[in-house]
C-alpha cells in the first residue's frame, strides 16, 4: 500500500512563497516518478509539475520560472516550491506517484494520492 502525505498548504499573500511537502511510504519512492496537480472546484485535475527518477522536471506553462518540484529520495520526500503566487494559484493541491517513467502529466497514470492541502493566495 502506498500512502503519500501532504504537508504545507495554507495562506500566502499575492508575491509571497509557499512550499509543499508530499512524503511516501509503503514502496521504493525512489522508483516512482512523482507529481503535483491543482484541483479547483468545477474543474478537472490540471498538471503543476512532475519530477523523474533521475530529477529531471517537466512543467505546466504557467510554473515555468515560478514553481520548482524536487526530491529528496533519502527522505521519501518531494516537494513543491511555489514563488511569485498569485490569486489565480489558489487551489488545492496533490502530489501523486506513478511507475511511468521518465514522468507523466496525465491524471489517470498516477496511483497514489495526497490528500490534497489547500493553498489560498490572498490580495
Amino acid at each position: 500500500q502506498v500512502q503519500l502525505v501532504e504537508s504545507g498548504g495554507g495562506l500566502v499573500q499575492a508575491g509571497g512563497s509557499l512550499r509543499l511537502s508530499c512524503a511516501a511510504s509503503g514502496r521504493s519512492f525512489s522508483n516512482d516518478a512523482m507529481g503535483w496537480f491543482r484541483k479547483k472546484p468545477g474543474r478537472q485535475w490540471d498538471f503543476v509539475a512532475a519530477i523523474s527518477q533521475s530529477e529531471d522536471t517537466q512543467y505546466e506553462d504557467s510554473a515555468k520560472g515560478r514553481f520548482t518540484i524536487s526530491r529528496d529520495n533519502t527522505k521519501n520526500t518531494v516537494f513543491l516550491q511555489m514563488n511569485c503566487l498569485t490569486p489565480a494559484y489558489t487551489s488545492v493541491y496533490f502530489c501523486g506517484a506513478t511507475c511511468r517513467h521518465p514522468f507523466t502529466s496525465r491524471w489517470a497514470d498516477y496511483d497514489a494520492w495526497g490528500h490534497g492541502p489547500q493553498v489560498t493566495v490572498s490580495s
